[in-house]
């Protein structure tokens, strides 16, 4: 009988070994190792780290389990439903000591997911014979086998989209000591095997089959080349050219997208990158080799160019002292003050991996480099797992997204707009987790620009993180770490407001609405606000609750000056909530599509252009109807999609701060340009004191520069005064409006006058300068009377 446990878990302690080689020989050997509570634990170890999953409201997470794992689940509401599923589709609800008791419609939550992975089992759900789990305290359940099991928590659009009656489920999985967990596999396989450390193997791929080279353990090295066969069997050596690849795709890393593939001498393709969990690799240095380990005092040390050359012998390749390799999971950077390549312990954590596609028949080889001497592979060298998938297995492209370094890996995916946007565009980035569009080719990044200036754009936004914070403290705990004096935002209002730090650094930027006198939504870039929220919530012991929306609300932004104009052909609204014309700068509603049966969302006036504009959060399974509904009213007014690329332009044009350019650490919220989003009046708040401080004494302020003529200078260019560096450019564009270059900078206040003439230094600030003027900003309406029309 499986054990449904709850309270404290006894760590156990492993029993096994770790060997390294010199020369084959093996000559490290820790045996009957008891762990308890490590702090670090190394790849050799089979790791005790707990994997951190948050259930949205009507989200589904899937997790495998292998006999002996441990879940916990921690739901406020008691509204969580699993259902658990053995290798031949079967319920597997009593391998966790549960009875099914509850049946769940796919309508019930967003199901698009856990029904492609059926579907891709060639199974058809209609239904799910699941267990109902009421988690007002942590409960533990402990899986007795091998199966696949999903987190549901069904609800209402409605619920969602009007917020407070909901909340998310905490989930963590503890994984049993001594077991290798691999990735499930992501289609189809043809063939898979393991390379033991210290050794390679070489295999064939025919074109169209995908490779899945994982690191079993994590801080694990793989060197890898690939052949032309057709041109071994002639007898020549073509293989991928680091030399040809990096002229093609003008890009140090392997990552999926656009600029993604692996070419050969003659610029060929050869691979195509179509997911990377890790995203930390040195795609152009040597395999490790014997000369290296001699110069280090490692005679006869097992080595990467060895073992290619050995595998490759069959195939009739020429050995070399030396292999140029793809070093997957291998962490080098460059050092910007010595200019030398540097090397640390690998990214890579137990099971990354990357999948590539073969674009001819190819012969490759894949090594587990055997380097211990060196941080590379953590001292401590592990297998590496090869797959081979067949041509048509479903794997979309994508790259990891953690929310912390404890938090499970999740894939970037499609937003539910998607469907719509992909068959206008296939320029996609990745924006936290999910793709979404760079710009729209009929029209091109120019003409988005000059549909939001002067008809209307749709946007999907959906990338944008959302938390709803719920209860009798939640006003009070908000007033402690917004900006912005909280107690004066009024029911059906928002306000654009900062999180800061000690330091009065800021934290995140965002939109906090007020949606009830307790329940508060916070739209914002980073899930570092949610970090924030839940640690000065536990620490001053306030009576509240933070559930993660992000995926369980998507959203559009409809910008420009006719989106009132479409709106208002589009929307219901019930009496006792806001009317379209009652929803003023910085207002927000519940609204339905058409008529009171519509698909419901929720309405700000807000958004990231300086232009009037409205935000729309909805469910995702009701986004294409909304998304349909925009697009062919919005044909009557010139509506056109919106790219990021676009928006870029126009948030540098209305001076609208990013993350990670106007504000960063080590930087105040006034050096921002943040300053109109404080109220130094209010009371205490997180990093007044210091903002109070720097106040009356800024170093530093945040100017616009416009240039005389087109060129547009990097982010982090240095601005100059004479031959002295007096700030840095943080975000730069051409201007279509202002027909000219324009940049904001973090200017030193001695030379911030509007009007002062200052340089923008080009090609390492001396062989080239832009001629700049200061100015304040916005560059365009620099009384945002666009955005308040």
């Amino acid at each position: 009988m499986t054990d449904v446990i709850s309270g404290v878990l006894d760590v156990t302690s492993y029993k096994g070994s770790v060997v390294t080689m010199h020369g084959g020989t093996a000559i490290l050997d820790f045996s009957n190792i008891g762990l308890v509570s490590p702090a670090r634990s190394f790849p050799g170890f089979p790791s005790t780290a707990t994997e951190n999953i948050r259930l949205a409201p009507r989200g589904a997470r899937r997790v495998t389990l292998s006999p002996g794992d441990l879940v916990s689940i921690t739901d406020n509401n008691g509204n969580v439903a699993i259902a658990a599923f053995d290798a031949r589709g079967g319920s597997a609800l009593a391998a966790l000591g549960l009875v099914g008791d509850k049946e769940i419609g796919l309508h019930d939550f967003d199901s698009a997911e856990m029904w492609g992975w059926s579907a891709g089992k060639g199974r058809e759900l209609t239904a799910l014979d699941a267990a109902r789990i009421d988690a007002v305290e942590p409960v533990i359940l402990k899986s007795d086998t091998d199966c696949t099991v999903w987190f549901i928590s069904p609800l209402s659009q409605q619920d969602v989209v009007a917020g407070g009656k909901v909340s998310d489920v905490i989930i963590s999985v503890k994984r049993a000591m001594g077991v290798t967990h691999l990735p499930e596999p992501l289609g189809e396989v043809r063939d898979e095997f393991t390379i033991d450390r210290g050794t390679a193997q070489a295999y064939r791929l025919a074109k169209g089959e995908i490779l899945q080279i994982i690191d079993v353990e994590g801080q694990q090295c793989s060197d890898f080349m690939a052949f032309r066969a057709d041109a071994l069997n002639h007898g020549d050596e073509i293989m991928i050219d680091s030399t040809a690849t990096r002229s093609m795709v003008r890009q140090a890393y392997p990552a999926p997208g656009l600029m993604d593939k692996f070419f050969d001498r003659d610029m060929r393709p050869m691979l195509q990158v179509l997911q990377d969990t890790c995203g930390r690799h040195d795609t152009f240095g040597l395999a490790c080799t014997a000369r290296g380990y001699e110069d280090r005092g490692f005679p006869g040390h097992v080595n990467c160019s060895d073992n290619i050359s050995r595998a490759m012998s069959p195939h009739g390749v020429t050995s070399r002292p030396a292999w140029p390799a793809i070093n997957f999971f291998w962490n080098t950077w460059v050092d910007p003050h010595t200019h030398q390549i540097l090397t640390e312990e690998s990214h890579s954590r137990p099971g990354d991996y990357v999948a590539m596609q073969a674009m001819s028949d190819l012969v490759c080889v894949s090594t587990a480099c055997p380097d211990d001497v060196d941080p590379i592979n953590g001292w401590n060298p592990t297998d590496v797992h090869v797959r081979i998938y067949r041509p048509d297995a479903p794997i979309r492209r994508a790259v990891a997204y953690r929310v912390k370094e404890d938090t499970t890996m999740s894939i970037s995916h499609e937003s539910a707009f998607y469907p719509r946007t992909s068959a206008l565009t296939q320029h996609f980035a990745a924006a936290r987790d999910i793709w979404t569009p760079v710009s729209f080719p009929s029209t091109g990044t120019l003409g988005e620009y000059w549909a939001c200036r002067e008809n209307v754009t749709v946007q999907d936004m959906s990338g944008l993180r959302k938390y709803d914070i719920v209860g009798p403290d939640a006003e009070k705990l908000l007033q402690r770490l917004m900006t912005r004096n909280v107690t004066r935002l009024a029911h059906w209002r928002a306000t654009y407001a900062l999180m800061c730090d000690e330091t009065g650094a800021v934290v995140d930027d965002g939109t906090l609405f007020r949606l009830g006198s307790d329940l508060f939504r916070w739209c914002c870039g980073s899930e570092e606000s949610a970090r924030r929220i839940e640690d000065i919530a536990k620490a001053e012991g306030l009576q509240v609750r933070m559930n993660d929306m992000s995926d369980a609300l998507v959203n559009l932004a409809l910008q420009g000056p006719k989106s009132r104009d479409l709106l208002s052909e589009l929307i219901f609204t019930q009496a006792h909530v806001p009317t379209l014309d009652q929803t003023k700068w910085f207002g927000v509603t519940i609204a339905r599509l058409h008529d009171r049966d519509g698909a419901p969302f929720m309405l700000s006036r807000t958004g990231y252009t300086g232009e009037l504009g409205y935000e729309l959060f909805c469910a995702p399974s009701d986004a294409l109807r909304i998304w349909d509904a925009v697009m062919e009213t919005g044909a009557a007014h010139g509506i056109a999609p919106m790219g990021n690329a676009a928006l870029d332009i126009i948030r540098v044009e209305a001076g609208l701060a990013a993350a990670g350019a106007e504000f960063a650490p080590g930087h105040d919220a006034f050096e921002a340009g943040l300053g109109f989003a404080i109220d130094l009046t209010k009371s205490d708040f997180i990093g007044k004191t210091a903002l109070v401080r720097n106040a009356s004494q800024p170093r530093r302020l945040l100017k616009g520069l416009l240039f005389e003529g087109d060129d547009v200078p990097l982010h982090g260019a240095a601005v100059y005064a004479g031959e002295r560096q007096i700030g840095q450019v943080t975000s730069a564009t051409r201007s279509p409006m202002l027909e000219r270059g324009i940049a904001m900078a973090r200017l030193a206040v001695e030379h911030a006058a509007n009007d002062t003439t200052l340089e923008v230094g080009m090609m390492d600030g001396r062989m080239k300068r832009l001629p700049a003027r200061v100015t304040d900003i916005p560059f365009v309406d620099p009384r945002r009377e666009r955005a308040r029309a």
